[in-house]
């Protein structure tokens, strides 16, 4: 899979996505889920964080995609199988015109994201650690009057974790360790 991806100056993220916009869920469905990995598929990965910092290691391969609604793991396997099956010849699609595209809704969404992202980047780090459940709150972007539930937390962690990690092109190894503890607060109050 990685090998196609470099062929075609993409990621295997963006090929999994590209199957995931294009192909409606029912004929997705049909295709045959290759399953894991096998316990011999390992990547090798360099640690940059943490007391095991430059260390190697092999893992299962990961993959992460972003996009909207819900989308189980084997629809993403189902979806990289595809992507391969068109790839080599043995598959082929054909297109139709599908209904209307809301195409406000999906302006709607993107502002959104990228509002969200703003604020997110536009977050100051706390100078000292967290010792209230507002400034955990303000660490996470919510108003630090506000009463989101376990559900809120973990998704608005999720989306900021993957904006400061320390392995993504604009991580902060600060904020991550702000964002970890604020959720830690949160989460077992």
């Amino acid at each position: 899979m990685a090998n196609l991806a470099q062929r075609q100056g993409v990621s295997v993220a963006d090929l999994v996505r590209a199957v995931q916009l294009l192909v409606p869920p029912a004929t997705l469905a049909q295709v045959v889920d290759p399953g894991e990995p096998s316990g011999a598929d390992r990547e090798s990965v360099q640690l940059k964080t943490g007391p095991s910092k430059d260390r190697r290691m092999r893992r299962k391969p990961r993959l992460q995609v972003r996009l909207a609604g819900e989308h189980t793991v084997p629809d993403l396997r189902r979806a990289l199988k595809l992507a391969l099956d068109l790839a080599e010849g043995g598959t082929s699609l054909r297109l139709e015109a599908a209904g209307a595209v809301d195409r406000e809704a999906l302006h709607r969404e993107e502002v959104e994201r990228l509002r969200l992202t703003v604020q997110a980047l536009s977050f100051e780090p706390l100078t000292a650690d967290i010792r209230t459940r507002s400034e955990a709150l303000y660490v996470l972007g919510f108003p630090t009057w506000s009463t989101p539930d376990q559900r809120q937390l973990r998704a608005r962690y999720r989306a900021l974790a993957t904006i400061f990690h320390p392995d993504s092109p604009t991580g902060d190894t600060q904020r991550m360790a702000q964002l970890n503890a604020a959720i830690a607060f949160l989460t077992r109050a």
